[in-house]
């Protein structure tokens, strides 16, 4: 009997097959058609996860990613459901929502503010703080009744200015940022890394899980990303068994560059994810 990952991955996979991994003329939306090995490369790779619906045109780029990001809610939150006992509490899988709604961004909504008001600091401060990432992980403030459950581990006198209180007013936290990129190429790679930064820079509190989740066939687009450290956790590929087989089998140099960054810990599978954002 197969493990229930398993088979929800299965289901993801599905999902991804019905929007946004289609095939047009035999070649995958997923590869880059000017190129030869990203063709056959993907089209190896996404044989192996089921079949494509065939299309006269690639769905536009907005439309395709739209639905992939839906894709990676879908698989998150059925996901973190089945979890929920290895990190308890109220968790929420949504898309494109403003940073600045969660308790470590709740100032950038001050700064805003007060820009509209003042055009030198609104000069000074610009906009791109102001990110809404694809896919959030929120986690909700807990009751005092539930924090108490099992003992009266908290009152009017102690811990009364923790994010995690509701009775604190406290608001909702970011516990992840997910960036979903059908594919990479260079703009994409910048607007990925620049989300990360303002994430990491413009926080008060803890950082969130900041990762990336791509179907791209390429393994320099994906090192791209994935190489380095600082600006994301990791990147999480949509079929990762599925591309070392194919570069395998092809007997790509390129392969070599897959295994660096999983042994590196900078690349995994989509089935990772989910109990990665447990820790």
């Amino acid at each position: 009997m197969a493990a229930w990952l398993s088979d929800a991955r299965r289901r993801f996979h599905a999902a991804c097959l019905a929007g946004p991994i289609t095939e047009t003329n035999g070649v995958p939306s997923v590869a880059d058609v000017a190129n030869r090995p990203s063709r056959e490369i993907a089209s190896a790779m996404v044989a192996r996860i089921g079949a494509m619906t065939s299309h006269a045109a690639k769905p536009p780029g907005q439309t395709a990613g739209t639905m992939f990001e839906t894709a990676c809610q879908g698989f998150l939150a059925e996901a973190l459901a089945q979890l929920a006992h290895l990190r308890p509490g109220e968790f929420r899988v949504e898309r494109a929502q403003a940073i600045a709604q969660f308790a470590q961004y709740a100032h950038l909504e001050e700064l805003r503010l007060l820009a509209l008001g003042n055009r030198a600091l609104r000069t000074h401060l610009g906009s791109d703080y102001l990110i809404k990432p694809d896919v959030v992980v929120i986690r909700g403030p807990e009751a005092d009744e539930r924090i108490n459950a099992h003992a009266a581990l908290v009152d009017g006198t102690v811990a009364r200015y923790s994010a995690l209180r509701a009775a604190n007013g406290a608001l909702a936290t970011l516990h992840a940022s997910i960036s979903c990129k059908l594919t990479i190429r260079s703009d994409r790679v910048q607007n990925t890394r620049s989300e990360a930064l303002n994430l990491v820079r413009n926080r008060k509190g803890r950082l969130p899980h900041v990762v990336a989740v791509t179907a791209e066939p390429m393994p320099g687009r994906i090192a791209a990303i994935a190489m380095g450290t600082g600006d994301i956790d990791c990147v999480y590929h949509v079929a990762l068994p599925e591309l070392v087989e194919t570069l395998r089998d092809q007997g790509r140099d390129t392969l070599e560059l897959v295994e660096t960054m999983i042994e590196g810990q900078r690349l995994r599978d989509i089935a990772d994810l989910p109990l990665d954002l447990m820790i």
